[in-house]
């Protein structure tokens, strides 16, 4: 999360790979494997659309976790906002863990000027 929020995305790349053969997981290496093929084609925002594809996918077709704030981190860095608060939605809805640093995600930075945003927090009790 460090170097994606330092715009390292190279570095990035690397630590996804690197998490994915530590997880030992195959959801997760074909995540962090579709995001590379992405990123070299289109660099960061191409390895982003990857990253979404692959997650809706393993959605549908996976009985493991794949987390809906992910997505919507993943859409809110690529500025469709529409799309982002429809995942944050969601993760709200699905109690995705993940969605308790939404105040402080680098992520949602794109989001914050959004009358959405300061309703998402009140629904939430985050609310200052």
């Amino acid at each position: 999360m460090a170097n994606w929020g330092k715009h390292k995305y190279p570095e990035t790349m690397q630590e996804f790979k690197a998490a994915a053969q530590l997880e030992g997981d195959k959801n997760t290496a074909e995540f962090a494997a579709t995001m590379e093929i992405g990123f070299r084609a289109g660099g960061w925002p191409g390895a982003l659309r990857r990253g979404i594809e692959v997650s809706l996918v393993q959605r549908k077709t996976s009985t493991d976790f794949t987390s809906s704030y992910r997505i919507a981190q993943f859409y809110a860095d690529l500025g469709d906002k529409d799309h982002a608060f429809e995942w944050l939605n969601t993760a709200c809805q699905e109690h995705d863990w993940l969605v308790i640093g939404v105040r402080t995600d680098f992520t949602m930075d794109s989001l914050r000027s959004d009358p959405r945003f300061a309703n998402l927090l009140r629904r939430m009790n985050l609310q200052p």
